[in-house]
């Protein structure tokens, strides 16, 4: 595949070779296609290229520390177009989104090149037999898998894509060839749980060390579910059924290997109304990527934060949003940090998810919308604090693409962007 290089970053090896504008056509043989192949491939300290420049046919070499960028620029980051998702899973979030978002919302990515370079979890129907072996060849790893269920059977019911089940054995060969890997389980009930749980965790958890992590994550539902499969959401019973047996095989694994390997949502310790574990139970946090261990880190350094800061000299006041889920949290830590400095008073204001109705309650979800319909009037301060997860990359607009300029014009308030970290909350409020 030809590449073309559009740009040379400053101080490269490409740009003292003049790249940019010249079109890439393999390094030291090897063919580029995408990303992946270009960082893996432009690693070492001696680089044959074969490169187009000016109509003409060269080859070059350059000579530069291993492991040091080459320096080419090109018109995507992954160099290629994203791989899009070619299953139809009964419990898609995207097809539960109403009409009119932004178009990106819109689009699945099942890619494993973005599983390796950003943490996206992939279902590995993508994959091909080719890419397998290029990923056993580069060791790319750890990768982050959407497994849901071990049984090829129930596999190809839940995600309604025919391969679905037979390419679960490229588990079986990751393992078999040292990649690490991280697994995801989205539960629904009745579907893949109880009896077939235990499936799933008997033989991922047999694959440890290989697979490093599995994380149990309960199905969201909106309420634009129509013409969907009925699914119904976990209470407190069903939850307390789940957690039962996440936390079974969780105590056996960490006395057979030292850790627990299965990890469940913070959500099943809130529906099943439980305690959240302490930072123990987390063992290195390998799934808090994935949201799971978020509560415990986000309260314990909150908390080791709060004593030896400044006090302020003038009485300072600030509201701040957060989803229903995330609500008592934040509560409990507004509380503490008044008490320990009662110049600070911070209102906190629990947002119901009326956008996206059903059991959505987590707070990356909370819209523009329902924010200026539920805080018009309520707010006790002039100052409106958002965490940043409610926002898109850019930091400048919510899901329904109600941007932060509007939401302050509606509310009559300055909105402050609240990090996610425990000390970097602190020492936000303490500004």
């Amino acid at each position: 595949m030809a590449v073309k290089v559009v740009n040379a970053d400053k101080g490269s090896a490409a740009e003292r070779e003049g790249l940019a504008g010249t079109t890439l056509l393999s390094i030291d043989g090897n063919e580029i296609n995408d990303m992946l192949d270009y960082e893996f491939y432009s690693s070492g300290p001696k680089l044959e290229l074969a490169l187009v420049r000016d109509a003409k046919l060269e080859y070059l070499t350059i000579e530069k520390q291993e492991y040091e960028p080459l320096g080419c620029g090109f018109e995507s980051y992954l160099i290629d177009k994203k791989h899009s998702c070619r299953n139809k899973c009964i419990f898609c979030f995207i097809d539960q989104l109403p009409k009119g978002l932004r178009d990106t919302l819109y689009f699945k990515d099942d890619d494993e090149r973005l599983s390796f370079l950003f943490g996206n979890y992939i279902t590995l129907t993508n994959l091909n037999d080719h890419e397998v072996e290029r990923i056993k060849k580069m060791r790319i790893s750890p990768i982050n898998i959407s497994v849901h269920t071990v049984e090829p059977e129930l596999r190809v019911r839940m995600m309604a894509n025919k391969h679905s089940g037979e390419v679960l054995r490229y588990i079986d060969e990751f393992a078999q060839a040292g990649i690490e890997m991280n697994c995801q389980l989205v539960m629904c009930r009745g579907i893949n749980d109880g009896e077939h749980l235990r499936k799933s965790l008997e033989k991922l958890g047999g694959l440890y060390p290989a697979v490093r992590s599995i994380a149990a994550v309960p199905t969201g539902l909106t309420r634009y579910r129509e013409g969907l499969f009925p699914l119904v959401p976990y209470d407190k019973e069903t939850a307390c059924e789940v957690l039962d047996i996440l936390e079974e095989y969780g105590d056996r694994f960490k006395k057979e290997h030292g850790v627990r390997i299965i990890y469940p949502g913070d959500e099943w310790f809130l529906l099943a109304e439980r305690p959240i574990p302490p930072d123990e139970y987390y063992d290195d946090y390998a799934q808090l990527e994935n949201g799971v261990g978020m509560w415990r880190t986000l309260h314990d350094d909150f908390l080791a934060a709060l004593p030896g800061q400044k006090s302020p000299l003038l009485m300072r006041k600030i509201d701040i949003a957060t989803g229903e889920l995330a609500y008592p949290l934040i509560k409990f830590l507004a509380d503490t940090l008044h008490g320990m400095y009662p110049k600070i008073r911070v209102t906190v204001h629990k947002i119901k998810n009326n956008f996206f109705g059903g059991n959505v309650s987590v707070t990356g979800l909370v819209t523009g919308t329902d924010l200026i319909a539920q805080l018009k009037g309520k707010l006790s301060s002039r100052t409106l604090g958002i965490p940043e997860v409610m926002l898109r990359e850019e930091r400048d607009k919510f899901l329904d693409d109600v941007t932060v300029k509007q939401l302050e014009k509606e509310l009559g308030v300055r909105v402050r962007i609240l990090p996610q970290g425990g000390e970097d909350l602190v020492k936000a409020l303490m500004k």
